[in-house]
């Protein structure tokens, strides 16, 4: 694990260089025991695929009479942080996403379909079985990035992106799978639509999700969709 500055009001915690569910677990406990800690200068945390960003009010620091606030905020997360390689997600949390697979909810699951010779409902099963981690949010509030899509139903992203993606839609694009939290314009293949709202800015947090937790893909009917809906 390195620490560096990264700008006058941040610091940047490196946790190696590959993508992985134990490099995001590791990120995901030290977030947990910087929190624990109630540093008053501590802002914000930002994880990502291998790194975790802290922000703080260096000005806090410098009115308490710290000459170098990096140095000092490097030197807290230091002594609080001690990340375990073997860290289990025996305990992590499992959030099931509803998803109305195909029809007008999902217009590119028979293309993603043919695309790997496969039927509309296999594919469904290969969407729907894996527990999904979730690496970080991003790209759109709330929008999950996940781990663990079934490289056989690994599809590349649309050659012409749409100008509108309905919010829930949930959609391939390479080796990735993810959910669009909000309406917006968007290349990836969408073959189903939650009815669960992932971004509410009103509620605090405004988020559904967060990184370090996992989910798995519920197929439900479009009847049931539209209930859930009302």
């Amino acid at each position: 694990m390195e620490w560096m500055p990264f700008g006058e009001m941040a610091i940047r915690m490196q946790f190696g260089t590959s993508v992985s569910d134990v490099t995001q677990r590791q990120i995901t406990q030290a977030m947990a025991q910087i929190d624990a800690q109630n540093i008053p200068y501590i802002q914000e945390m930002i994880p990502a695929y291998t790194t975790l960003t802290v922000l703080y009010d260096a000005i806090y620091l410098l009115t308490q009479g710290i000459k170098n606030p990096a140095q000092a905020v490097i030197e807290t997360l230091t002594a609080c942080v001690s990340v375990d390689a073997a860290t289990s997600a025996a305990t992590t949390k499992i959030i099931d996403i509803p998803v109305c697979y195909g029809g007008e909810y999902g217009p590119d699951l028979e293309e993603v379909a043919s695309y790997h010779q496969l039927s509309v409902k296999e594919v469904i099963k290969r969407h729907s079985t894996p527990h999904y981690l979730i690496y970080m949010l991003g790209f759109a509030p709330g929008f999950p990035y996940l781990g663990g899509l079934d490289e056989t139903i690994a599809t590349p992203r649309k050659k012409s992106p749409r100008l509108k993606i309905e919010a829930g839609s949930v959609g391939i694009a390479g080796s990735q799978t993810g959910i669009y939290p909000i309406e917006t314009p968007g290349g990836w293949q969408i073959i189903g639509r939650t009815p669960l709202a992932l971004f509410q800015p009103e509620k605090m947090p405004p988020t559904l999700l967060e990184a370090g937790a996992m989910i798995r893909f519920v197929p439900i009917s479009a009847a049931d969709f539209e209930e859930m809906m009302a």
